[in-house]
């Protein structure tokens, strides 16, 4: 089974490296596509996969299509792409925002995987949420499974409606993490703490933070709580947290990125 890589960007990348990583699919089975030459050049050096500018000839004898391209230029590719792909093919799209209408109307063609998938599937701890149009068959269905699952974890939504909000959560999540983190870095920084010795403190705990909430099966109020001792150091942090308007602020740049995926997705209609 050969799978062809549209767009070449960092996710795109990321789901190479972990089909490659995980045997998937070997070097000689992947094709790598991407208008910039050198970004191509630079995939193929090192992943000793082919590659091709031209997405026509990429496409050609490939059992699986991956769309990793920015939502801005999907228009331009499906008008590429139209009536070129057979019956058998299976897309998958990892473009944000934009819903399987779209793509199925925009190809002509209806075997179609729409992914969101995140970065830490770079390291294989990512999550992806996915959803396929009826025309997939198991046996393709099954095939997507596996490719996301050598990323990380999946979620598979029969309604094409929670993609878009998992998009703000977990797509965007990573984001949101990593800018807490540089936030406390730079804390500790303020207090005194050594910029190395605060980077890996904070890692080591948010690391395990995630672990604990993952494997203990409390709820997260509850962990929150076994930190908080009455009248102590974490419980005066809290209080800050909670004057400063955390959670709406969190609540807002949710609700922010999930309207821009609807916006991404009606600029893909056009």
């Amino acid at each position: 089974m050969r799978i062809a890589f549209i767009g070449c960007g960092n996710m795109g990348e990321a789901m190479m490296s972990a089909v490659l990583g995980q045997s998937v699919f070997a070097p000689d089975e992947i094709c790598a596509c991407d208008i910039d030459r050198a970004r191509l050049k630079t995939i193929g050096g090192r992943y000793k996969v082919s590659c091709n500018s031209d997405i026509n000839s990429a496409i050609n004898d490939s059992e699986i299509v991956v769309l990793s391209i920015k939502p801005q230029v999907l228009g331009k590719v499906m008008k590429e792409l139209k009536g070129k792909l057979k019956e058998q093919q299976l897309v998958v799209s990892i473009v944000a925002g934009a819903k399987l209408d779209t793509i199925v109307k925009g190809l002509g063609h209806d075997r179609v995987v729409r992914v969101m998938p995140n970065t830490p599937a770079q390291v294989g701890a990512g999550m992806s949420v996915w959803t396929t149009t009826g025309a997939a068959g198991q046996e393709q269905k099954d095939m997507a499974q596996t490719i996301l699952r050598a990323m990380g974890k999946d979620i598979y939504f029969s309604d094409e409606q929670y993609i878009d909000m998992a998009t703000a959560i977990s797509g965007s999540g990573p984001a949101y993490i990593f800018l807490i983190m540089e936030a406390l870095i730079d804390a500790a920084v303020h207090i005194g703490l050594p910029r190395e010795e605060a980077g890996k403190l904070v890692i080591q705990t948010v690391l395990g933070s995630a672990r604990i909430a993952e494997e203990s099966g409390k709820h997260l109020a509850q962990l929150r709580n076994m930190v908080t001792s009455p009248g102590g150091t974490t419980a005066e942090g809290l209080q800050c947290l909670e004057e400063g308007g955390m959670r709406a602020i969190i609540a807002q740049a949710v609700i922010a990125a999930y309207e821009k995926a609807g916006l991404l997705g009606s600029a893909g209609n056009k």
